[in-house]
């Protein structure tokens, strides 16, 4: 008698194999023009447009007709992690990232499956040298036993297209290229040893011809270091590799003191870079030095390249700049998120926000700060406005053993949930937590395979200024940082921001609500409920001159996602499952 596992397997393996066969007949590859300059209707890098503003210039759907909109398709996706997908449209196809790797095409207009890529099950393609696992080296065998299991492994945000392949960057730290027409496996490439703890969460993007992908998995204490890589699309052979820690004995080595490399833990890539085609740099976000805290990991230098911007040359590598943010910073205040590239008043500048809830202005060619825009809710540093220098308020940096009182808590005011830019407006959108904590940070022992990120013993509490609510959505003018407007929410705001030509702004929320916000005055327009929590990152297509927007909900992930609201608003209820996409037109043809 066959076992349940065994049965679930043969089903899995006759899908994979069923959907093999179907594939995408009406494909146009993707060149560099096109990434460069999308057509409106399609989605081609994970916000959208290189330059990361998440902002769609279709505009059938608007401020006036928003309150139509009603659900044209959805779709189950996994339920075996995290769901936080970035899709991409091409040609009228769904390119969908799904948990543990998974990458599923759907026919958009309709939700329709026509293929599906699961590693260690779908087959490769013919002719190609990859090699797909085996039906025995499934589910914990494929992953090593001393694989550190950290924060967001498992999740898959965001996949590149190129050419005629997908690409993926995957838990077990390979990155893959899948045929874009029928599925198949193309080439897998390992870039470092999962047993040491290195796994992927964001993936990769193309600039310039160049596959520039991110490492995760750097927290703990390892004879290596935190690093971003550049890969041939085509093969898939590693062409340089940049260290995101500063070694000793090179430049920046002696900001960590004298700790030796082993103990040089940190600086992981947690999302996807942006890309300037006409300067050729990528820009790349690091978070912070692991342990957290200054005094537990044993320096008090600035630690680079942790909590920066890297400026890198997408042919060689070389990083031709950094800005970092937060020198030395100890409280696991990352500013690793997304980079915005916005030309504003003569000025070529490089726009992004940590989880302090400053918004910096960097000039993207030279790495010059420009200026640095406290949004008021932070009582860990003084920032200079014009310099950007960073100095520690009096009794808040961190000793081992004694609680602090901290805003934001350590899941931040400003997270993985991109903020998104709106041209007509002149306007970011930004995603916030309102949450502050008492924070007691401990010991850690100093070993190889030891370190790790705190730990820190934590006590949530809601913001003194939030009014009982965790989510806002604060629009900020460009330049200036002026409040434009606020809206707020019990339950925390749970997803990216997608602006659009229409006039409107969506977003949604950890309570299953999804809204289309007026981006001139902040009213809500329209909204409807999901299966789950809104998770993920909202984009917008056209098909046949239809105008889609597209909604994911989820469960999982990390900044404390589920426990933030569980504790600070335990009358709100979600499902522990369904990972899914939810897709919104106007009636009629």
């Amino acid at each position: 008698m066959k076992t349940k596992i065994e049965i679930l397997l043969a089903s899995t393996l006759l899908l994979a194999s069923a959907t093999a066969s179907a594939q995408i007949t009406d494909y146009q590859s993707v060149t560099e023009d096109l990434l460069s300059n999308p057509p409106a209707g399609d989605w081609l890098n994970w916000r959208g447009t290189q330059d990361g503003w998440g902002y769609s210039a279709l505009d059938q759907i608007n401020s006036e007709n928003v309150g139509q909109l009603q659900l044209v398709w959805s779709w189950a996706m996994d339920d075996t992690g995290a769901g936080e997908a970035a899709p991409l449209i091409h040609d009228g196809v769904m390119f969908l990232p799904g948990p543990r790797g998974v990458i599923q095409a759907l026919d958009a207009a309709n939700g329709d499956l026509i293929w599906e890529y699961r590693p260690g099950i779908t087959p490769a393609l013919e002719g190609s040298n990859a090699k797909a696992l085996g039906p025995d080296q499934l589910g914990d065998a494929a992953m090593p036993a001393t694989a550190f299991a950290g924060v967001g492994r498992g999740v898959q945000k965001n996949i590149a297209i190129y050419g005629e392949l997908i690409y993926s960057a995957t838990e077990n730290a390979s990155i893959t290229a899948i045929d874009a027409r029928t599925g198949l496996l193309v080439w897998e490439t390992p870039v470092a040893d999962p047993a040491l703890g290195y796994y992927y969460v964001a993936g990769p993007i193309v600039a310039n011809g160049t596959l520039v992908t991110g490492i995760n998995g750097c927290e703990r204490y390892k004879d290596d270091v935190c690093f971003i890589t550049g890969h041939d699309p085509l093969s898939g052979e590693e062409l340089w590799r940049t260290s995101t820690v500063a070694r000793p004995g090179e430049p920046g080595g002696d900001t960590w003191d004298d700790l030796p490399l082993r103990f040089r833990a940190g600086s992981d890539a947690w999302i996807a870079g942006s890309y300037d085609p006409i300067a050729n740099l990528v820009y790349w976000g690091t978070a912070q030095a692991k342990p957290w805290a200054r005094a537990v990991r044993g320096t008090a230098g600035d630690a680079l390249y942790t909590n920066s911007t890297l400026a890198l040359n997408p042919d060689t590598g070389e990083m031709v700049w950094y800005y970092q943010h937060l020198p030395g910073e100890t409280h696991d205040m990352d500013e690793v998120f997304e980079s915005l590239l916005i030309d504003v008043g003569g000025r070529q500048s490089l726009f992004k926000m940590g989880k302090l809830g400053i918004l910096w202005q960097l000039d993207r060619v030279s790495g010059e700060i420009i200026a640095a825009t406290d949004i008021g809710y932070q009582n860990i540093v003084n920032v200079n406005p014009t310099s950007g220098a960073i100095t520690y308020r009096d009794g808040q940096l961190p000793r081992i053993g004694q609680q602090i009182d901290i805003c934001p808590s350590t899941s931040g005011f400003k997270s993985w949930r991109s903020m998104a830019y709106s041209p007509q407006t002149s306007a970011m959108y930004i995603p916030i937590a309102l949450n502050c904590e008492l924070a007691t940070f401990g010991p850690t022992e100093r070993v190889l395979g030891g370190g790790g990120t705190g730990p820190v013993r934590r006590s949530n509490y809601p913001h003194p200024e939030s009014d009982g609510n965790l989510g806002e959505i604060l629009a900020l003018e460009i330049p200036g940082g002026e409040v434009k407007w606020r809206y707020r929410s019990r339950a925390p705001i749970n997803t990216a921001a997608l602006t659009t030509a229409g006039g409107l702004v969506f977003a949604g929320d950890w309570d299953r609500r999804v809204f289309a916000f007026d981006a001139d005055d902040g009213e809500v327009l329209w909204q409807s409920r999901l299966s789950t929590s809104a998770q993920g990152f909202p984009i917008s297509y056209m098909i046949d001159g239809k105008q889609y927007i597209a909604l994911p909900a989820g469960n999982g992930g990390a900044s404390w996602a589920a426990s933030l609201p569980r504790e600070l608003a335990p009358e709100l209820r979600r499902p522990r499952n369904g990972n899914s996409m939810h897709v919104f037109a106007l009636p009629g043809k």
